[in-house]
């Protein structure tokens, strides 16, 4: 298992700088991880950064609340791809699926998953804020919108990814669409529970620590 092809390098916080978006992209060439993920300000600089690698750079859509309408995530997707993003992680409309408001939350995925064309894109349900009902359900919309991945967290909610979710979630897609795990994964004990329980990627800002077999603090 080549670990460091789980992960996605990540880089979210609201003050990240320009040269933390650097040594981010550095650590990714280094460590072969198979994304950064940054916010979709620094998807350029990133992509200039890594030229040359087969490191994607990831960035995040309607991050963190979801709540934007879906023309908005539409743009920023189209925004984000033109910039140099090969892959994009959009949060779904939470209120809206707690409303059962299907048809809202299926077309809110389905505008970023058009817009992205043939960019491998993630939907992230929040797990923290769902019943496993809620979690079940927004899986199935987001399969049948043709998402690539579902995805636990956004690390910016009152909770992250546990292996139970994770292992709902594939339960709930089956084997062949994509799991990611994001949110507290903070170690190698950590990644390798979550790719037991059925996750394909990991979302994680320790990723230079995991590989090192140390554990560090932080959300994300």
């Amino acid at each position: 298992m080549n670990l460091a092809k789980y992960i996605d390098h990540t880089a979210l916080k609201p003050e990240t700088t320009k040269a933390q978006i650097a040594q981010l992209a550095q650590e990714a060439r280094e460590y072969e991880f198979m994304s950064v993920c940054v916010n979709p300000a620094h998807v350029k600089y990133a992509k200039s950064l890594l030229e040359g690698t087969d490191v994607l750079v990831c960035t995040v859509i309607g991050f963190p609340l979801g709540a934007n309408t879906p023309a908005v995530k539409a743009f920023e997707t189209k925004d984000a791809i033109a910039d140099g993003a090969g892959e994009v992680d959009m949060v779904i409309n939470i209120g809206a699926l707690k409303d059962k408001n299907y048809d809202l939350v299926a077309e809110d995925i389905k505008a970023v998953v058009d817009a992205a064309g043939d960019v491998t894109t993630k939907v992230i349900i929040e797990t923290a804020l769902l019943t496993d009902e809620e979690k079940v359900k927004a899986c199935e919309i987001a399969q049948a919108q043709g998402a690539d991945f579902v995805k636990t967290s956004t690390g910016f909610s009152t909770g992250g990814a546990t292996k139970e979710d994770v292992a709902l979630m594939r339960k709930t897609v089956g084997p062949d669409m994509g799991v990611k795990a994001s949110g507290g994964v903070r170690s190698y004990e950590d990644v390798m529970t979550m790719i037991e329980a059925g996750a394909t990627r990991i979302g994680a800002s320790a990723g230079v620590q995991i590989l090192k077999g140390e554990e560090v603090k932080g959300d994300y």
